[in-house]
């Protein structure tokens, strides 16, 4: 029947889409069905799996588990139909609610717009009929301008006392400027060695190339050893039952290295390095740098350093050029060297002149100019070998200073 709506406009009755496949009966599976029934690249499925499985906890009116107590576990049995349920609207807003403050807005934000994509493709298929995510809202997420880290910091993160996979990895992160996901959906075979390159499956599906150095061209021999294909990164143990075929090596039977892992293993290293003022045992409650900011502390230098537009856009493998105004920003090294430039009292000192005039001194009728005896109010220091009055000794400060400033300049 139709019904008035608003200003007396005819309004439809909203028609029940007609499942175009017989409907899951768990969650975990519709999540697995919309990942390759949508389309999501490999790169990505990895993070939107991740995110679904933690909104699997809160479509069951649980509170999703954090940091080491994430790991290994296991979501609670849901039916796809419980996402319908009248009143899980107003107990998801409330957990939602909680895990943004346990959460940056960032990670929030991305789990929210994961699960509004699975949701509105289940309703397309005439699997489930609401969205129980309506009134939950994203989360302000201020902009972060520290992201590249300074070049002390990167020096510090390569000393760090850690396994050849970490060293191996976070270089290769640096160095080819690559998305964390992309690296670690690396094979063996996907590798060109000799030309420092590798196939990667990019955000979108697309296949790409990275580019590293020498410093992930010698390191990844000693990683690969004799093995020819499989995953490049892999965990420390064999990997369990049920594990993806593609996810496990052949030759080792270990199990591909996760995006959660590894981010995890990162953050352990680098909490100190992120915080080195704090005390030991204040460190564990301490945020920590994520492998992201590998990717921004080796564009933004390149974008300060003159990389031309075209450059950056295929170093990067953003499609837009609005993507690269975060790293067009100078980080904070350049700023540091712009502000230095700049510090008049921290200049280069002029060897032994002053901008002063020499001013009477009662004791020996004419000032010392950095403590060297005079003959009279007008003299200067002795520099190579000739003595300098204060006239002088200002004019060779200032064009000194003329010099500096032009550098700076340029």
């Amino acid at each position: 029947m139709t019904e008035l709506g608003s200003g007396g406009a005819l309004r439809l009755p909203r028609a029940r889409v007609v499942p175009m496949s017989a409907p899951p009966a768990t969650y975990t599976t519709a999540v697995e069905r919309y990942l390759t029934g949508a389309g999501i690249a490999k790169s990505s499925a990895r993070i939107y799996r991740i995110s679904l499985t933690t909104w699997g906890w809160m479509f069951a009116g649980e509170r999703a588990p954090t940091g080491p107590a994430r790991r290994g576990a296991k979501p609670p049995l849901l039916l796809v139909a419980a996402i319908d349920d009248p009143v899980l609207p107003e107990a998801l807003a409330e957990l939602a609610a909680a895990r943004a403050d346990e959460m940056d807005a960032d990670t929030v934000n991305r789990e929210l717009s994961i699960a509004r994509k699975a949701i509105g493709w289940w309703q397309r298929q005439g699997w489930i009929e609401g969205d129980p995510t309506v009134g939950i809202e994203r989360r302000p997420a201020p902009p972060d301008r520290t992201k590249a880290l300074a070049e002390n910091r990167i020096a510090a993160l390569w000393r760090l006392d850690v396994g050849l996979r970490e060293k191996t990895q976070w270089k290769m992160l640096y160095e080819s400027a690559a998305r964390a996901d992309e690296v670690l959906c690396l094979n063996v075979e996907d590798l060109y060695p000799q030309d420092k390159r590798g196939k990667i499956t990019a955000k979108g599906g697309a296949t790409e190339w990275i580019h590293w150095q020498s410093g992930t061209a010698q390191l990844l021999p000693r990683l690969i050893a004799r093995r020819t294909r499989g995953p490049l990164f892999l965990t420390d143990r064999k990997a369990p039952a049920g594990t993806p075929t593609l996810d496990v090596c052949p030759e080792t039977g270990r199990a591909r290295l996760s995006y959660r892992r590894a981010e995890e293993i990162f953050e352990e290293n680098t909490r100190l390095l992120a915080n080195p003022l704090a005390s030991p045992e204040d460190i564990e409650d301490l945020d920590s740098w994520t492998l992201h900011r590998l990717r921004h502390s080796a564009l933004t230098p390149d974008a300060e350093g003159g990389t031309s537009t075209p450059m950056l856009l295929a170093r990067s493998r953003h499609t837009s050029v609005r993507s690269l105004e975060r790293y067009a920003r100078p980080g904070v090294d350049a700023v540091a060297r712009h502000v230095a430039e700049r510090d008049a009292a921290g200049a280069e000192p002029c060897v032994g002149a002053s901008p002063f005039p020499a001013s009477s001194d009662a004791g020996n009728g004419g000032a010392s100019i950095s403590g060297a005896e005079t003959t009279g109010s007008t003299a200067g220091p002795e520099v190579g070998g000739e003595l300098m009055n204060v006239a002088e000794a200002t004019a060779v400060c200032s064009a000194r200073r003329t010099i500096l400033t032009s550098r700076a300049l340029v």
